[in-house]
């Protein structure tokens, strides 16, 4: 989720062969019905700093939810052991912050890249993530295509799952949205997406190596549920 992210959110990112089929239509997955078309509501878009991030377009009237409403996994199960062993390796990690950095991630990298904009996108996803985005990006390009993306609300974000490989931690997060994603070509006609807003399924898979001073997690992997 770099460059004016929370301590604990930056991120994680998709296979390449997976990404640049994916993410020229639409990141995620229908889940079965699409809501009909909706006014826009008026947008936040808040600038951070000169260095070419903005906030995601987001519906005025949602607010991500506060830390301490998200669920978090029973400690007793192997998930909240894996993630009790990450804060006792890491004693500034908690599954709360690490979900609101995910989450601002999500946002932050979803928007990115439907923008195009490589800048955002490059210190936020591992190296073979960034290849695989700006492949991407590089092809809807040279097609002359435009992707319009906007997240009106994120209903779920839950940490799907979790594992420690000696100070590298690895952590899943389910995340459930609202989105609409359209392609239009030069000619303005649609090639790809709908402007319905429709619920979208995704699993983003974040690495961080805890033993570092490097507060980065970064987007590894991502698919649809």
């Amino acid at each position: 989720m770099g460059g004016g992210f929370p301590i604990d959110l930056v991120l994680f990112g998709m296979v390449a062969v997976f990404l640049v089929l994916r993410l020229m239509s639409i990141l995620g997955k229908r889940t079965g019905y699409e809501r009909p078309a909706e006014p826009a509501a008026p947008s936040n878009v808040v600038p951070m700093g000169r260095r070419g991030v903005e906030a995601p377009v987001i519906e005025a009237t949602v607010e991500p939810a506060a830390p301490q409403d998200r669920p978090l996994p029973d400690p007793a199960t192997p998930l909240g052991l894996a993630l009790a062993a990450m804060a006792h390796t890491d004693r500034t990690f908690t599954p709360q912050r690490f979900l609101g950095g995910a989450e601002a991630a999500f946002r932050i990298i979803v928007t990115a890249f439907a923008n195009g904009e490589r800048t955002t996108l490059h210190p936020l996803l591992s190296a073979d993530t960034y290849r695989a985005f700006e492949a991407a990006i590089a092809a809807r390009e040279a097609a002359e295509q435009t992707q319009r993306t906007e997240i009106r609300a994120i209903a779920k974000a839950d940490i799907e799952q979790a594992e420690l490989h000696g100070t590298t931690a690895v952590i899943t997060v389910r995340f459930v949205s609202d989105q609409v994603n359209i392609t239009v070509g030069a000619d303005g006609v649609p090639v790809a997406g709908t402007d319905a807003v429709t619920e979208i399924v995704d699993l983003w898979s974040f690495e961080r190596d805890l033993a570092t001073a490097d507060p980065a997690w970064r987007l590894i992997a991502a698919r649809s549920a």
